[in-house]
């Protein structure tokens, strides 16, 4: 019996009404990669199961990613460099850099390395799939690890590193190498996050707010590089080295 035209009619927009636009269907096949791939790795996934969990043909994975090279790509941007509005977890750099700009202006190292910590620890609370899903990049030697590396790492490296820089031309800061430094700090919070997500999560071996967390570690780092923190008679040592090289007549050629 053929039903009603009307009302065939409502249930037709009802249907069109349901769809997912397109933008909205690639966001949610990328979100379902990411979860099977932090779950099983990209070695035991296939796109066939990509999208049986995401409730579609694999001709639609393919429809919106031609390649897996694409899928791979729309992970990272979506979860590490897009800054998206969308995007319920945007980019850690951008985001470390809009919580550090204040401190920033006004020099104030302590805030500035302190609310980068708190927000990285944050942002992996947030999204503990992403830190599993480079952990299996990485261990597979999968492409995916690299890319994270040129896109987002490396410019934190360049960001924090670059502060680090102006500061030791301020005084402020030792002569340290700017990368060893960032490699110091950024290797204690990641280490914590992964204890936390990986090993104790019930943080039962140190089970410190994020906050403390940072502070601490904010202050391990200053008092490894700021200059108030060294000895008296190294500055003293120091400065003096300085002031004998500016007094130092030149050889003549």
């Amino acid at each position: 019996m053929r039903g009603h035209p009307k009302r065939q009619k409502v249930v037709s927009a009802a249907i069109v009404g349901g769809r997912m636009t397109g933008g909205d269907r690639r966001r949610q096949i990328v979100n379902v990669a990411i979860r099977i791939f932090s779950e099983r790795g990209f070695r035991g996934t296939t796109t066939k199961e990509i999208a049986v969990a995401a409730g579609v043909s694999e001709a639609i994975i393919f429809r919106h990613f031609a390649t897996k090279d694409e899928l791979y790509s729309a992970i990272i941007d979506h979860k590490a460099c897009s800054g998206d509005a969308t995007n319920e977890n945007p980019a850690l750099v951008e985001t470390v850099k809009c919580v550090a700009a204040e401190a920033i202006e006004r020099k104030d190292d302590r805030a500035v390395f302190e609310g980068i910590a708190r927000s990285m620890m944050e942002h992996h609370d947030r999204d503990p799939e992403f830190l599993r899903l480079l952990l299996y990049s990485a261990l597979e030697g999968h492409q995916l690890a690299q890319m994270f590396w040129d896109r987002n790492v490396l410019l934190m490296y360049e960001f924090l590193g670059g502060y680090i820089r102006d500061r030791q031309r301020d005084g402020a800061f030792r002569d340290v190498d700017p990368v060893v430094a960032v490699r110091a700090f950024s290797g204690m919070i990641i280490h914590h996050s992964l204890n936390n997500t990986l090993w104790d999560r019930q943080r039962k071996l140190l089970g410190i707010s994020n906050g403390d967390a940072a502070r601490e570690f904010t202050g391990i780092l200053l008092r490894g590089i700021a200059e108030n923190h060294r000895p008296a008679a190294a500055r003293a040592e120091s400065g003096k080295r300085s002031a004998t090289a500016a007094i130092r007549p030149k050889k003549k050629k």
